[in-house]
């Protein structure tokens, strides 16, 4: 059940972001009077369709393979290959016929309507959420570092009060891609000292391994909130509501020093002090072998503050999320071009996409990821490879350029280049997420 609904949020969100995509296309054709032959969601292969009808002359349907879709324009050479049209002789109505400026508006047009939905999706959650963040100067307790956290310098109780030397407002900039896309240095108080630790290049391999959780949060205190049934934590008598003071004598107030030693505990029986009400309490309990007991806990965390905006001034902090995901996004494919990042690492396939949808339906994740996506497909388009818009615009450029169009020939061999790279790059993705989210490691 949980794969049904994964998939099919994933599936909503790509149908509606595919079609609105291709209507870019499709209407920025039609306004300068070029053909459209089809409209399809989804490739029809073979010519095999799910559903199609024709309205005013243009073909639209539902193809059976789910790799996106595309709109058919007369007298371009695009993925159905059509080699016979362009055969003939050049039709006023045709692609080919119309001034390059013209084509090169229709091939950015799916990609200008991504940018449309993805910053009108930012703009209308801000409208009805407004903006949420957590105070840097709620941090009371500093923070706790995770294994990333840990491994380039990070202690517990630090206190980060500044990033390249400007003051941290919200906490959230600590863990955005301010911090993790660019040569950052936190800025980080210590007993009373002030130190810089520098963020590696490569950090976001780490993050890929080991999720973000395991970069710094907030230090929290904690007490029992619920007892698993049938637990170590039942067995050793916790109840809801108790405090672990102590694991072995060694002080456990917050909850990282808790899974520290329960760490070192595993398969071990440790001596817990509990305070429960007004009293002390020493308690027995055994740990498992992932260095558990068996309990819910609660948070002594930060609370957020949220802004509210009205309908206007909401669109100026929609946008500049949906444009800073653009630009996060581009920052990070540079990274793989530079060798900061593994592809093994940050390349996910629509399996890896949908798991990020989660298993239960949440709509504010949904229309969340449903913008972030929109501005990837924005940006993957933009890519100047063959097969895709930005390498058809960048063929328009060169035309521009040159004042004289590349031959079919030449389109023709390109295209089917594009097409065996994006397919040799969905096979190394499938393959890659079926490795991280299938195989065991």
């Amino acid at each position: 059940m949980n794969v049904i609904i994964m998939g099919g949020q994933l599936l909503l969100a790509l149908s509606i972001l595919v079609i609105l995509h291709e209507m870019g296309h499709f209407l920025a054709a039609r306004a300068f009077g070029i053909k459209v032959e089809k409209f399809y969601l989804f490739f029809d292969a073979w010519n095999f369709s799910l559903f199609k009808f024709n309205y005013k002359g243009v073909e639209y349907g539902i193809g059976w393979l789910p790799l996106g879709g595309y709109v058919k324009i007369a007298g371009m050479i695009d993925e159905s290959m059509d080699t016979d049209q362009m055969a003939g002789p050049p039709q006023p109505w045709e692609f080919r016929s119309k001034p390059a400026w013209q084509r090169l508006i229709v091939m950015l047009g799916g990609i200008f309507v991504n940018i449309v939905v993805g910053i009108f999706i930012f703009w209308m959650m801000t409208v009805k959420y407004g903006e949420s963040y957590t105070p840097n100067s709620a941090i009371k307790y500093g923070v706790a570092p995770g294994k990333i956290g840990t491994k380039i310098g990070i202690k517990a109780g630090d206190k980060i009060y500044g990033i390249n030397g400007t003051p941290v407002e919200r906490f959230d900039e600590v863990i955005s891609a301010k911090v993790l896309l660019n040569s950052t240095v936190l800025n980080v108080e210590r007993d009373n000292q002030k130190l810089d630790i520098p963020i590696p290049k490569s950090i976001l391999n780490d993050i890929s391994d080991y999720g973000i959780s395991e970069f710094v949060m907030p230090r929290s205190k904690f007490s029992v909130q619920q007892v698993t049934p049938k637990s170590n934590a039942q067995k050793a008598g916790l109840l809801k509501g108790d405090s672990i003071l102590a694991v072995n004598s060694t002080p456990t107030v917050f909850f990282d020093q808790l899974q520290g030693e329960l760490t070192k505990n595993k398969n071990k029986q440790v001596q817990l002090t509990v305070k429960r009400h007004n009293d002390v309490l020493n308690l027995n309990a055994q740990v498992n072998n992932l260095g558990q007991l068996g309990f819910m806990r609660t948070y002594d965390l930060p609370v957020e503050k949220t802004i509210r905006y009205s309908f206007f001034s909401s669109l100026p902090v929609g946008a500049n999320k949906a444009m800073n995901m653009f630009k996060d996004n581009a920052k990070g494919l540079g990274k793989l071009f530079t060798g900061d990042v593994n592809p093994r690492k940050a390349v996910s396939s629509p399996i890896g996409i949908a798991v990020l949808f989660g298993a239960e339906w949440d709509w504010v994740r949904f229309w969340g990821l449903t913008g972030l996506l929109s501005m990837v497909l924005a940006l993957m388009n933009l890519l100047p490879i063959p097969a895709l818009d930005g390498g058809h615009a960048l063929f328009l450029i060169i035309e521009m350029i040159k004042g004289k169009p590349l031959s079919d020939k030449f389109l023709e061999r390109a295209q089917l280049v594009g097409f065996v790279l994006l397919i040799s790059l969905m096979v190394f993705a499938f393959g890659n997420d079926i490795l991280k989210h299938i195989v065991p490691k």
